[in-house]
């Protein structure tokens, strides 16, 4: 009877017997029957990493037409009448008989960033300078608010003049013409002195001979109404001989 039992449990009960080892693998999960899909994962997220691009480099053709226009701007830059540093050239002349005009430059060779022509005569001016400190002032009038423009101060036209505390006329701003431009020329070898031209012509025969004075300023400005030029002495001890103020009031 016993026997019998145990025959009907072995036919409705598949009885197995295993003995787990240390070498058996634990079972795995997939969640998918592909075997490699582990791997593709891997690939496609070094694909989706950003990688940084190379820097493409200017052909050299672009490089080199994009400095000719960067020194192109800066020679014309440069060449700005009004590029004043704080050293600046300053020229003053006039025939004998003539009345003084006054020219400040960047450099020597360059064309005057600031001509003036003063109805003082050059002959009362040396007079002055020979009896001591000569202080010339230059005013001009600002403008009224609704007739207000953006003009430089070293671009006003006419300019009230003072030698000393003297009034002294007026003052007017010029362009360099080719006579002036000539005298410019023949004193740009000088660095610091006066002395006489010999004149030609008919100017020479009228006005005399022209008398230079050529030394390098100073320059200060206190503000867009005004500025001021300084001779520079040699041996930079006293007060400068010659000062030019610029104001706009």
């Amino acid at each position: 009877m016993a026997k019998n039992s145990q025959d009907s449990s072995k036919r409705h009960f598949h009885w197995t017997k295993k003995v787990a080892t240390e070498d058996d693998e634990a079972p795995t999960f997939n969640s998918s029957s592909n075997p490699t899909s582990g791997e593709d994962k891997k690939e496609n997220l070094r694909t989706n990493v950003a990688m940084p691009t190379p820097r493409k480099k200017l052909p050299a053709v672009a490089v080199a037409r994009l400095r000719s226009v960067l020194t192109a701007f800066g020679k014309n830059r440069s060449s700005l009448p009004f590029g004043l540093g704080p050293r600046v050239v300053g020229t003053l002349f006039g025939y004998r008989r003539g009345h003084v005009h006054f020219a400040f430059q960047k450099d020597p060779n360059s064309p005057p960033a600031f001509l003036v022509e003063l109805a003082t005569p050059i002959s009362g001016l040396v007079r002055e300078m020979a009896s001591g400190l000569v202080r010339i002032a230059l005013e001009c009038d600002k403008q009224k608010e609704e007739e207000k423009k953006a003009v430089r101060l070293l671009e006003e036209p006419v300019w009230r003049t003072y030698c000393n505390g003297k009034k002294c006329g007026f003052a007017s701003r010029r362009e360099c013409g080719a006579k002036d431009w000539t005298i410019l020329k023949a004193v740009e070898p000088i660095s610091m002195g006066a002395g006489v031209l010999p004149g030609s012509g008919a100017e020479a025969g009228a006005d005399g001979e022209l008398m230079y004075m050529r030394a390098k300023f100073e320059r200060i400005v206190g503000s867009r109404d005004s500025e001021a030029f300084y001779m520079m002495n040699p041996d930079s001890n006293g007060a400068p001989e010659l000062s030019i103020y610029l104001l706009r009031v």
